[in-house]
């Protein structure tokens, strides 16, 4: 195992500037320190529950909002109170956030009531309040580059803008997700890129992170003809508020074909928090009722597909469709849209492993074998930090993700086995756990063509009691859809669909083309699982 020398880094960071952010991230947050942590110290003072906590830009203040409708400034350092304030809010504070560049004179908050109200700590009043939400307001957002300038996502669908510096003091529509999503959807959070403040990232029901470009949505805006209807203020287009190349998606590849089963478990997928990394290249994302995700910014990844190659196609598969109209030996597939490539790619398989990583990957082993999943999980984890390009690692890490079982476990092994079937191609157990992981993630159709294309390459294997046990699961699967499509077509007529004229209760056609293109996370993280709130967050530990 690798030591740190402390030493050596320090002589090292004065001498190559580029050693800096290494050195930070290697010595800020260490194992000693953690360990270090505990409680500091209790502030009393709201008599109902604190919804939320916002540091200045310095870290030397503290505000809280509460379900008493009050905020308190605090010095966090001494433990003690500065500052009792009354908001003028009617119910619970969800939100509260610094106004950049006013010397930590100015609050914003928002609240259960719909409302937001702008107040100025120093003469403890209340100087601005906005109420054209119709919903409660759960996040505010601020910019330093815009010092006057805040958003805030509310659960009517709307983020609205602001800037005190107009006399009009109304708010504008940024984002309206129910042009997209139907009048159900609620935005619950939204952040700033800290190092370019023109991305927005915007959480909502569902699965879907969205980051928009605030920049080219007004400068699209600014050049379409305005609103003629007088009094009228709002940045929205009836035909596309949004330009195309303003707002890219993110989301966990495993959430959208998973998210029937959650609404039948009662568990609502919701993104509750969204925040950037200090430079700006990463997007933390915390799931209400699920897992913590990290999105790559910058190498971005579509969601992991299902590499069969072209040969082993019993009839060609176009986009998730069968091109001879989805049936095979009398079986209709049902495919949920993986798609598929060309070819596996083919790849040396890595030279041995070193001695430490060999004894590590043997931990790992006598732990699976004592059914301690997660703590071979975590060793595994380790060793591909250091072997990046050993498919046996991978492959014993899906073995342990899909022994686990946790929510999201059977995709992260899918992504194990398509990675080590990428690094050595004739791994036998990753290709038949690839086509066990898309059983178990409903993509039925492409599970079956993944067993064929198993039994093709590895016929010694073909009628063993595990891949015949997958291969009955698999049809009866199969078999049960195409009764079900069966008796639905020998059934009463369809009924005819009566849409409201005044609501909108499906996306749109421009939202599932977004969707389509929204990219992967870089990593999950397991942890908390409250399906009860929407006040559940994640962030990263230092700036």
């Amino acid at each position: 195992m690798e030591l740190f020398n402390v030493t050596r880094d320090i002589i090292q960071r004065q001498i190559k500037e580029r050693n800096t952010l290494q050195f930070e991230r290697r010595y800020h947050v260490i194992d000693p320190f953690i360990k270090r942590l505990g409680l500091e110290c209790e502030l009393e003072g709201h008599s109902g529950c604190v919804n939320c906590l916002e540091w200045n830009e310095k870290g030397d203040l503290l505000a809280s909002g509460s379900d008493d409708q009050h905020i308190i400034l605090w010095d966090p350092f001494s433990c003690k109170k500065l500052l009792t304030m009354h908001t003028g809010h009617t119910a619970n504070i969800f939100t509260v956030k610094f106004l950049p560049h006013s010397n930590d004179r100015t609050l914003i908050t928002g609240a259960a009531d719909s409302k937001v109200h702008v107040h100025d700590l120093n003469v403890k009043e209340t100087i601005h309040m906005f109420g054209e939400h119709t919903n409660r307001v759960k996040r505010i957002a601020a910019a330093p580059m815009w010092p006057n300038t805040f958003w805030s996502a509310a659960e009517d669908g709307t983020v609205r803008q602001y800037d005190l510096r107009e006399s009009s003091k109304r708010s504008q529509i940024l984002v309206d997700l129910t042009e997209y999503c139907g009048q159900h959807v609620e935005a619950k959070c939204l952040a700033i890129n800290p190092q370019n403040n023109n991305y927005l990232a915007v959480g909502a029901s569902g699965p879907f992170v969205r980051v928009y470009d605030v920049r080219m949505i007004h400068n699209h805006r600014k050049a379409v003809k305005p609103s003629s209807a007088p009094g009228v203020q709002t940045f929205c287009d009836r035909y596309k508020s949004v330009p195309d190349g303003a707002v890219q998606y993110y989301v966990a590849g495993h959430l959208p074909v998973k998210q029937p089963d959650y609404n039948n478990r009662l568990r609502v997928l919701v993104a509750t928090y969204v925040a950037f990394n200090p430079d700006g290249t990463e997007l933390l994302v915390n799931m209400g009722g699920e897992q913590v995700y990290l999105f790559d910014l910058t190498n971005k990844q579509k969601p992991y597909t299902f590499l069969l190659p072209k040969k082993c196609h019993s009839n060609e598969l176009q986009n998730g469709k069968s091109m001879a109209n989805g049936v095979t030996n009398g079986i209709h597939l049902h495919s949920n849209g993986f798609r598929l490539s060309e070819a596996w790619p083919q790849s040396s398989v890595p030279s041995e492993l070193s001695p430490y990583l060999e004894r590590l990957k043997q931990q790992a082993n006598d732990a699976f074998s004592l059914q301690q999943w997660t703590q071979a999980i975590q060793l595994y984890s380790k060793a591909i930090q250091q072997a990046a390009r050993n498919p046996m690692l991978y492959g014993n890490r899906a073995a342990a993700f899909m022994k686990r079982k946790w929510d999201g476990d059977h995709y992260d092994a899918l992504r194990d086995c398509l990675k080590a079937i990428s690094l050595n191609p004739s791994h036998l157990k990753a290709h038949f756990r690839l086509a066990r992981c898309l059983f178990e993630l409903k993509y039925v159709a492409e599970a079956l063509e993944c067993l064929d294309d198993f039994k093709g390459r590895f016929p010694e294997q073909a009628h063993s009691s595990a891949c015949d046990a997958l291969d009955r699961d698999i049809k009866a699967v199969l078999f049960a859809k195409t009764d079900n499509s069966d008796e639905k077509k020998t059934g009463s007529t369809t009924p005819i669909r009566i849409r409201s004229s005044g609501r909108k209760d499906s996306i749109s056609d421009d939202e599932v083309i977004l969707r389509e293109r929204g990219y992967d996370y870089k990593s999950r993280y397991c942890g908390h699982c409250n399906t009860t709130t929407d006040i559940k967050e994640a962030n990263f530990f230092w700036k």
